[in-house]
């Protein structure tokens, strides 16, 4: 068992290290294939955000280990509140220190799953990824626009459920030591993300 578990380990820490090789901030499909805005590009742009940022899709699927209690409730939860941050990342662009609060929150989630921080603190984190997230779309026109939330919404529900489905069974069978390691990765990978948006 022990064998298995540290293989686990280090199978999940060499799927990390292109995570921590590339940069802390958003990416899209629109700059990675030269797709032009409007209601399609908007669309697959939506889609492909959160999982071309490695920051926010660690964090959506990190969500599964801390074992929320009535899942469904807090997913729906989520998702509003990061949707209604990206609204008002477009109304309110440009906060100063956002990339590096969003590097931050990974560091907060290994807190809350080690129970050092309570898990209120993952609403204040996910707003701050769809804040972020709002960015790549500042100018365009609102059918385009339309078209990415929507987008982005589906990609970050279908993140969230894999989260409950997939990584919420595999973090009940850990041991607490087990728990601590991955959330000391999570707090290792949010400080190395956090280090490279203050000296690039």
């Amino acid at each position: 068992m022990i064998f298995l578990f540290r293989l686990t380990a280090a199978a999940l820490a060499l799927l990390l290290v292109p995570l921590l090789a590339a940069p802390a901030e958003a990416h899209h499909l629109m700059g990675l294939f030269h797709i032009k805005a409007g209601p399609l590009g908007g669309f697959l742009s939506g889609l492909g955000h959160p999982l071309l940022g490695p920051d926010h899709l660690l964090f959506l699927l990190s969500l599964g280990l801390v074992g929320l209690q009535q899942p469904s409730r807090w997913l729906l939860g989520l998702l509003a509140v990061g949707l209604g941050a990206s609204g008002a990342g477009l109304l309110l662009p440009n906060l100063p220190g956002a990339e590096l609060l969003v590097a931050l929150s990974l560091v907060a989630l290994g807190l809350v799953v080690i129970g050092r921080w309570p898990r209120w603190v993952l609403l204040p984190a996910i707003a701050l990824h769809g804040y972020v997230l709002s960015d790549a779309v500042i100018g365009w026109e609102s059918t385009a626009i339309g078209f990415y939330l929507l987008g982005l919404l589906i990609s970050q529900a279908t993140l969230l459920l894999a989260a409950i489905t997939l990584v919420r069974p595999w973090a009940s069978r850990l041991s607490s030591s087990g728990v601590k390691l991955v959330a000391g990765i999570l707090i290792g990978i949010g400080a190395t993300f956090a280090w490279t948006t203050l000296v690039p």
